[in-house]
């Protein structure tokens, strides 16, 4: 999937400079070599540092970056993640791109470490969703992982996860599921298959069709959740997901749950501070 964090990079300075950064070209001259650094202004997870490399050598690979602070460290404010130097037009037209890549990563960075640290001594992981924002999902999603969080899935492409919708166009639960296992045999494709249940009518429903790997519980209480992860004794992975918050994170994971899903950490969180300033 590299090929589509290149067009990000390639859009996004198109979008950015267009015909031209006129502000740096009048008044820097074209030979003009400069250096700057990175400077962490709020405690957090750094993210980003690979992508920023990858920003400073598309645009011009003279530029030299040296890393003092790699990706999924603990930073505070005043840390020096890195360094850059070389033509100081470059290093201009290149800081805002790269701000905001690193600003957003590190952002969803530490908000997925806060949650799996809410989650330590459970055996319940924190997966993210495809609530991210369109075009930048890859480094989004390797963001959580930075942070120590799970890629539920990059697209539609790579699990089947029939939700509601699914169910209902399909006409049910054992509609949806036995279509998607014909499919996959037609298609010669393996890949899981989650379910996604609204009720313990529907869960006994997948009990009863099965040939799924997981089955996610949607706006379960935390009761119901319980009793849920006892019905399905460890038959198949088990999701928790819809209305969870931080605060009631845990009491989801201490009923059992493999998984719980939280769009909160790609579609709402805060940018964590920093500033790219000459030196």
């Amino acid at each position: 999937m590299d090929h589509l964090i290149d067009e990000l990079i390639k859009l996004s300075f198109a979008e950015d400079i267009g015909d031209g950064d006129h502000t740096t070209l009048c008044c820097i001259p074209a030979t003009e070599m400069g250096k700057s650094q990175l400077i962490i202004k709020e405690d957090g997870v750094l993210a980003g540092v690979e992508m920023a490399k990858r920003v400073f050598n598309h645009f011009d690979p003279s530029l030299k970056v040296t890393v003092y602070i790699n990706d999924g460290a603990e930073v505070k404010k005043g840390d020096i993640a890195l360094v850059v130097e070389g033509k100081t037009q470059s290093l201009l037209q290149t800081e805002r791109l790269m701000l905001n890549i690193m600003q957003r990563m590190s952002g969803i960075a530490t908000t997925t470490r806060k949650y799996v640290k809410a989650l330590e001594g459970t055996n319940t992981r924190v997966l993210d969703t495809r609530k991210t924002t369109p075009g930048m999902r890859m480094i989004e999603k390797n963001a959580v992982k930075i942070g120590g969080g799970v890629n539920h899935r990059i697209g539609l492409f790579d699990m089947i996860l029939l939700k509601d919708n699914h169910v209902d166009f399909a006409g049910g639960i054992a509609q949806a599921i036995n279509g998607a296992k014909s499919y996959l045999k037609e298609k010669g494709k393996t890949m899981k298959i989650e379910i996604e249940i609204r009720s313990f009518d529907e869960l006994e429903q997948v009990l009863a069709v099965g040939g799924v790997d997981r089955i996610m519980l949607d706006n379960f209480s935390t009761a119901d959740t319980k009793t849920a992860v006892e019905r399905i004794a460890g038959r198949f992975e088990t999701e928790s997901s819809g209305g969870i918050t931080f605060d009631t994170l845990r009491s989801y994971a201490e009923c059992g749950v493999d998984y719980i899903s939280v769009g909160a950490l790609t579609h709402s969180v805060k940018s964590l501070d920093m500033s790219l300033k000459a030196c």
